[in-house]
């Protein structure tokens, strides 16, 4: 499932993928972010049942997707993308 989000071309602003249901009882071990150019990945973070990620940059009316992709502690792989709308806010 994926998340849409709008996001402002001056904003730099945080944005997480909550993993809980999906664990059913396993835990992030892992995780890593990747984006397709244009956006910027400042920082990412992660718990043991949540990914998190700060985002800058855009082209105002383009459309971007950022990827999580998870190693859990029982030692499954999965990923889940949002996408950002760039417009002014």
């Amino acid at each position: 499932m994926s998340q849409s989000f709008l996001k402002d071309p001056d904003s730099q602003l945080d944005y997480t993928i909550s993993w809980l249901s999906w664990l059913n009882g396993d835990t992030i071990a892992t995780s890593s972010w990747a984006a397709e150019s244009g956006i910027t990945i400042e920082d990412e973070s992660n718990t043991t049942t949540t990914a998190t990620v700060w985002l800058s940059g855009g082209t105002l009316g383009e459309v971007y997707l950022a990827t999580n992709t998870i190693v859990t502690a029982g030692g499954r792989t999965d990923e889940r993308s949002i996408t950002l709308r760039v417009t002014e806010k």
